[in-house]
């Protein structure tokens, strides 16, 4: 995000961020960014990642956080008092629902308005429609596009097509992770699944009884992953303690996280994090 807001908000006169959590390791730059911008340009950050310790929004930004609901939720408030139809609300609860957090009293409120069953289907197709587009952004500009015109992500047929085809790959996914998952102590994990590193995470805790799940997917020597935790620790504060130790990325929520580290000290991460893993 720090290279981002140096290449595309240098000249914006309002910027408007949401959903992306903050880099322990760059916290305190992005920090500087963010003030530097918000001297001359509307800021606006909507976040519900828990932040890194220390870390305080410069005073001269509009700065909202709230870790107990969905950035989508967050962002639809903070519009429709600003005039956004309301009935944009049900975007609004594709997001919350897809990102599992659709018991807020927020959303048990919108979705009296709305159809459940109808608005759960459109959830669907959106998450997985999106799932495998990765870094086909032509097509996500285009989804939002769609979305922005209040439209139902199954009026949009290519949509509805990939979450068909998605469904079909997760199905195939789930039995590769279940035959190729390995056990380190108290962590289940699979190198370069064939499919979402998220659900393969949480399939490979899942069928090992693991405390932690992680699917690993390489890019040259580098590791990108996802973690799924048990819920009985938290797993954000432990990934953002290894980040400062091990000179990593990682961070997210509670009990579901994600990493970026060289392909090297893997081994030694896996040490450490069954290490604190094991102090709970």
């Amino acid at each position: 995000m720090l290279q981002d807001l140096k290449e595309f908000a240098s000249s914006a006169n309002t910027v408007v961020i949401a959903d992306i959590a903050i880099d322990e390791l760059y916290s305190q730059r992005v920090a500087e960014e963010l003030r530097a911008l918000g001297s001359r340009a509307q800021i606006v950050y909507i976040d519900h990642h828990p932040l890194p310790e220390g870390f305080k929004p410069p005073e001269n930004i509009t700065f909202i956080h709230d870790v107990y609901c969905s950035a989508s939720e967050l962002t639809f408030r903070f519009f429709h008092e600003r005039g956004l139809d309301a009935e944009f609300s049900r975007v609004a609860l594709y997001g919350a629902i897809s990102d599992y957090l659709d018991e807020t009293p927020w959303v048990r409120r919108e979705l009296l308005k709305w159809d459940r069953r109808s608005i759960f289907l459109e959830a669907g197709i959106v998450s997985q429609g999106l799932e495998g587009a990765k870094r086909d952004h032509n097509f996500k500009r285009s989804v939002v596009k769609h979305l922005a015109k209040n439209l139902p992500p199954s009026q949009m047929q290519e949509l509805v097509a990939r979450a068909i085809k998605q469904a079909e790959a997760d199905e195939k996914l789930r039995l590769w992770v279940k035959e190729n998952v390995k056990i380190f102590n108290s962590i289940a994990y699979v190198i370069n699944p064939p499919g979402s590193v998220g659900r393969a995470a949480n399939y490979a805790r899942i069928y090992t009884n693991a405390k932690i799940g992680i699917a690993a997917e390489e890019r040259g020597e580098t590791l990108v992953m996802s973690l799924r935790g048990d819920g009985s620790f938290d797993l954000n504060k432990i990934l953002r303690k290894l980040s400062k130790e091990l000179g990593i990325h990682g961070g997210g929520h509670p009990v579901a996280a994600g990493a970026r580290m060289p392909k090297s000290i893997f081994q030694r991460f896996l040490e450490e994090l069954s290490k604190e893993v094991s102090r709970y």
